[in-house]
């Protein structure tokens, strides 16, 4: 392995098309690639895990009053696409590990373990819990969690916490590569790197790519958001 710098190193808008990639090295050489684009134009791409957070038609769900229709959420149902099958059953055939929160929402295979988080301080209008769908043959988990805050303009954002505890209980090795082909703002991505893996995120909002780069930068250059 190559001498990692002490800073991260941005490899900028190597572009194809509407596509660019940031390649980030942080000075303990655990490495980010992050890519604008639509994750059906790159896929399949080889990693170790799948851990991500898919759309599942929230845009139109949210439009009635509540949070989901704030006008700095304007552009929910332009993002928030429900993927098709054929592409979550892809995404499932690209590793032995996945999690997919979310994934009541979708029709995949059976599974014996179900993730489920237990919001601590859900509001009436909203779920008590979120599930996340796994392809491992284990028992079944819960986490018990605060709702975090919405700090990187992103309306389904995670707590760090959660999709740590995600990928800890999915037993993804240290030094794994992890993608997340929903990537957001960036949580997943985060959570890989304080863990101690390296991920590959993708995401086709110009403006979600521009905060998930910005901060995986950052924790890479060994700053704690």
């Amino acid at each position: 392995m190559t001498a990692a710098p002490t800073t991260p190193a941005l490899a900028n808008d190597a572009q194809r098309g509407s596509h660019c990639v940031q390649r980030m090295v942080g000075r303990h050489g655990q490495t980010a690639t992050l890519y604008k684009a639509d994750c059906l134009t790159l896929l399949p791409l080889a990693c170790d895990a799948v851990i991500t957070d898919p759309p599942y038609g929230l845009g139109d769900r949210m439009q009635g009053g509540t949070w989901g229709a704030a006008d700095k959420y304007a552009n929910l149902r332009e993002w928030d696409v429900t993927p098709t099958d054929e592409t979550l059953l892809m995404l499932v055939a690209l590793s032995p590990i996945c999690a997919m929160w979310g994934g009541n929402n979708f029709r995949l295979p059976p599974s014996r373990c179900w993730l489920v988080w237990d919001k601590q301080n859900a509001v009436p209008t909203m779920s008590d819990v979120e599930l996340a769908w796994t392809n491992l043959d284990r028992p079944a988990k819960r986490k018990s969690l605060p709702v975090g805050v919405h700090k990187h303009g992103h309306p389904t954002e995670k707590p760090v916490v959660l999709m740590a505890w995600t990928l800890d209980v999915a037993r993804v090795p240290v030094g794994a590569t992890v993608l997340d082909p929903y990537m957001g703002s960036g949580t997943t991505g985060i959570a890989c790197l304080r863990t101690g893996r390296n991920f590959i995120g993708i995401e086709r909002d110009a403006a979600h790519y521009k905060t998930a780069c910005d901060r995986i930068a950052h924790e890479l250059d060994g700053a704690l958001l």
